[in-house]
């Protein structure tokens, strides 16, 4: 038997208790790649849940320019690695090195962790609110338990469990990380967590603020985020699974936070493609194609009107998803899920335009494939023909006129995104009656862009109403607001002065920091 990679427990690399073992698979060659993985016990899972417990109570008495320190150099050191972090990740998950890893996803995942930093150092993240007449104060504070982080397959380094969104958040709170990787990249997240752990140290934050297990099966998964001494848990990934772990989590009265899925509604007009519709058509197929389609905010239902205009659209993008190549899909489950949906929405009613089956391209590939049906057969079963087909691959909803448009919203589930294209005239009436539906079915609403780019701004929600997410008032991007998904409201009545977290002092030496005193928000002096 090979030897078993180690896990991160403590702050040492040791032995897993295994109870199985996995390796990854090149996506491209469908090979197994070097190194064999430990299916953690949930001896591993005890460990470190007790480590994390200990390491919470550290990080309370530490100073926050030290987590801060600790984001910013753990940034700093991926940057140095970037070539091997790249090259692992490429092999592992089949997404092009040049310009999707280095150029776009790894800057991306280094400049979160530099606004989690920002924001440990500026504290308005926790929210100070003062009442001097009562002599109360609140503010927002790290959970006090450890925070179990479970990574997609999708983004190996961006919402990464030891290195992305939720990763960062859970720090900038002042938490310790249990990260779960995901195991359709586990070398790559090992290369992080060496990082990790090596910032950890430099900057003298506990051992166990960070760990690392590879794979747990769903029994020990469920008793993970179960936990009397867990915290929180955030999950990117499937919806059955997420589900099934939010099911421990909630009898135990754990928070977690999910997303699960989307399939991000795009509302054409008809003026929009009367003024625009080549510009259309190459905005859809750039979005719906890139990275083989496998993002949470792939278009993944397009709503049009039925007419010669619609029919054109059709056909161009029909003649562009034919010539298109094919691309790596990053796992065989993700293929069989793949061809499963599709056949589940042919079963209930769609028709092939394109595609629809096994493809031609490197490794685990499927055809570009378009589907359509009319608005009355989505109208009948508006549930099954909303499954998510996660990769290249949308469905056209061919709607009658204006009133089964807004029908076929008003039935549609919660979503990540949702996206109006419209004329820059004529559709001003109808566009009035379409945004107040879709609105409330979605996290973000779009206009006259695809949802795919999700920009990491303080201002960004990447979440939305149940399936999208566990719970439609938080983000799962955008610092500060993704940080208080692993805070608690720390309320302070009639605290001595002295004894008081520094943002909620009367006066404080330092920087500016927006608070909420007495009603009213003031910039006031504070410990930066």
């Amino acid at each position: 038997m090979a030897e078993l990679v180690p896990v991160l427990i403590g702050g040492q690399w040791k032995a897993a208790k295994a109870s199985g073992d996995f390796r990854a698979i090149n996506p491209q060659t469908r090979s197994p790649l070097p190194g064999v993985y430990p299916v953690s016990s949930l001896e591993d899972v005890n460990e470190s849940i007790s480590q994390a417990a200990r390491a919470a109570e550290l990080l309370a008495a530490t100073a926050s320019e030290k987590i801060g320190e600790f984001l910013k150099r753990y940034a700093e050191r991926v940057e140095k690695r970037r070539d091997e972090i790249v090259q692992t990740a490429f092999e592992e998950t089949g997404l092009p090195k040049d310009p999707r890893l280095s150029s776009v996803e790894l800057p991306r995942t280094t400049g979160q962790l530099r606004q989690a930093a920002r924001a440990v150092r500026d504290r308005s993240w926790t929210l100070p609110t003062i009442d001097t007449t009562n002599g109360i104060r609140s503010c927002f504070g790290p959970l006090g338990g450890g925070v179990v982080v479970f990574g997609p397959n999708n983004f190996p380094f961006a919402f990464n469990s030891i290195a992305g969104g939720d990763f960062a958040a859970a720090i900038a709170a002042g938490n310790p990380v249990i990260a779960k990787a995901n195991t359709g990249h586990p070398g790559t997240t090992r290369l992080l967590a060496e990082e990790a752990i090596g910032a950890v140290k430099e900057t003298g934050l506990p051992d166990a603020t960070v760990q690392l297990l590879y794979r747990t099966d769903h029994q020990v998964g469920e008793k993970l985020v179960s936990h009397k001494l867990i915290a929180a848990t955030g999950y990117t990934g499937a919806r059955q699974a997420g589900l099934t772990l939010k099911r421990a989590a909630d009898q135990a009265g754990k928070p977690i936070y999910l997303e699960l899925s989307s399939i991000n509604p795009v509302v054409m007009l008809p003026g929009a493609l009367k003024e625009r519709r080549g510009e259309i058509v190459n905005e859809f197929v750039i979005s719906c194609l890139m990275g083989t389609g496998q993002f949470c905010t792939n278009p993944g239902l397009v709503v049009v009107m039925a007419g010669s205009e619609s029919e054109e659209f059709i056909s161009e993008v029909k003649n562009r998803f034919d010539a298109a190549p094919l691309g790596t899909l990053l796992s065989s489950g993700v293929l069989d899920n793949l061809t499963q949906g599709v056949a589940a929405l042919l079963n209930d009613g769609a028709e092939i335009v394109s595609g629809g089956k096994l493809g031609g391209g490197e490794g685990f590939s499927y055809d570009n494939t378009l589907l359509r049906v009319s608005g009355k057969r989505f109208l009948a079963n508006p549930e099954g023909l909303q499954r998510e087909a996660f990769g290249n691959v949308s469905l056209l909803v061919m709607v009658e006129d204006d009133s089964q448009l807004l029908e076929v919203l008003r039935c549609l589930e919660g979503n990540l995104t949702g996206t109006i294209y419209s004329g820059a005239r004529e559709d001003e009436s109808l566009y009035r009656q379409v945004e107040p539906i879709l609105r409330r079915k979605v996290g973000r609403l779009l206009n006259d862009r695809m949802p795919t780019g999700v920009a990491v701004s303080p201002a960004m929600n990447h979440g939305g109403p149940y399936p999208a997410t566990g719970h439609p008032g938080f983000t799962a991007v955008g610092l500060p607001a993704s940080i208080r998904r692993f805070a608690m409201m720390e309320c302070y009545d009639n605290v001595r002065e002295h004894r008081l977290p520094p943002e909620l002092r009367d006066k404080n030496p330092g920087g500016k920091l927006w608070r909420l005193i007495d009603g009213g928000w003031t910039q006031d002096d504070c410990v930066g």
